[in-house]
């Protein structure tokens, strides 16, 4: 059973038939604390591979399946991404979080023009992007 929000109705299929959830089992394997947010670093870990990996993951996952990237609101005025495809709402990283219930109504999108304006961010995308394709065989 999985434990990321929204994955009971993530049945959308990218070209190789894969959904959401076969994403989440692949980036379990790939997470890492070079692909976490610097700032969240010191407390990755292997037990929450997700921690401080939420905007990589999601334009990833917006670059296989399309739809539009949003953010929860955080203190701070940061925002928490996740990923809605044509209605379909999943966050692969709001394990995270453990029991804190975001609210993902309402939610601003999120443009990966803005969040890649970090150097640092976009190195972080890049390399879950090369582990991911490494992973399906293409790298």
């Amino acid at each position: 059973m999985y434990r990321f929000y929204g994955w009971e109705g993530a049945d959308v299929r990218d070209g190789r038939g894969l959904t959401p959830r076969d994403y989440y089992d692949i980036l379990s394997g790939i997470w890492a604390a070079d692909t976490c947010a610097p700032r969240m670093r010191d407390k990755w870990t292997q037990e929450n591979p997700t921690f401080g990996q939420c905007s990589i993951t999601a334009f990833l996952i917006q670059d296989i399946y399309g739809g539009r990237v949003l953010g929860v609101p955080r203190r701070g005025g940061t925002f928490h991404c996740f990923n809605d495809v044509n209605g379909c709402v999943f966050d692969l990283t709001s394990e995270q979080f453990g029991d804190e219930a975001l609210d993902y109504e309402n939610c601003p999108e999120q443009l990966r023009e803005t969040h890649f304006a970090k150097a640092e961010k976009k190195a972080r995308y890049e390399l879950l992007k090369a582990r991911l394709a490494a992973a399906l065989g293409e790298g």
